[in-house]
């Protein structure tokens, strides 16, 4: 079959760009894929001289579709996953489901319908599915967001050495949350600090008196955690001058 050129071609108006210059960057981007675009498509460079062709690029447009309801979800909530397909193929025996690319352990079901009951936030990423026997053929991805509150608190202190008396010590606040931690506080012998509302707090010139026992609050309005606590003491007042109780 003769190749066609796009640009002629009726009902790629619209539905087509060129990316490239034509001339060194022969980029093609398809919008709105349809089942009908599958097909193998190259590009042909016209010079002076010639007509120079490249290989062809095979192009397989799916009609499977993942649908996910819903997209975004708490913690310990349910989400159903439904593959849909008009695949004249009798019968499809069963479906293989997919995370970020991967096949799920144990997910192969019969039925169309995957339910991910209680999800984490280890269950955030990116699903499909296929019909089992075409898994060269899967569905475009859909993410699935959770959300969840703060977890895994933690205090980190710069330097992480021997603290100088009258040197600056940097305490850092981290947390894994979604969305995002929005709300740090800081506390010293379980009081809370003056200015101490950042993921960073600052103790510009550490003396005696700032001995003692440091901890952060993260919050993202889904909730909050605590860090455990990191005790910061000048060396000589203590055998370590940094350790961490719970």
């Amino acid at each position: 079959m003769e190749a066609e050129d796009l640009s002629s071609v009726p009902g790629y108006e619209g539905h087509i760009e060129y990316l490239g210059d034509k001339e060194s960057d022969c980029t093609l981007r398809i919008t709105d894929l349809r089942l009908s675009d599958s097909a193998g498509y190259r590009f042909r460079l016209i010079t002076s001289g010639a007509k120079v062709a490249g290989s062809p690029v095979s192009l397989t447009v799916t009609d499977v579709v993942l649908e996910m309801d819903p997209t975004s979800v708490s913690e310990r909530e349910n989400v159903t996953l439904t593959c849909r397909t008009k695949c004249t193929l009798d019968p499809i025996t069963a479906y293989s489901w997919y995370k970020n690319g991967q096949p799920i352990p144990n997910s192969n079901t019969s039925s169309p319908v995957y339910i991910l009951f209680s999800v984490s936030s280890e269950d955030t990423g990116r699903y499909s599915c296929a019909v089992e026997g075409h898994e060269d053929l899967p569905s475009a991805e859909e993410t699935l967001t959770v959300r969840y509150g703060p977890k895994s608190t933690s205090v980190s202190v710069s330097p992480s050495g021997e603290i100088v008396e009258g040197s600056s010590v940097t305490l850092t606040c981290s947390s894994d949350a979604n969305p995002p931690v929005d709300k740090y506080t800081w506390y010293f012998q379980n009081k809370t600090l003056p200015n101490g509302f950042g993921q960073m707090y600052n103790i510009s010139n550490f003396k005696s008196k700032d001995n003692g026992h440091y901890h952060c609050e993260a919050w993202n309005g889904r909730g909050s955690r605590n860090s455990t606590a990191l005790m910061i003491i000048l060396p000589g007042e203590v055998s370590s001058s940094i350790f961490q109780y719970k």
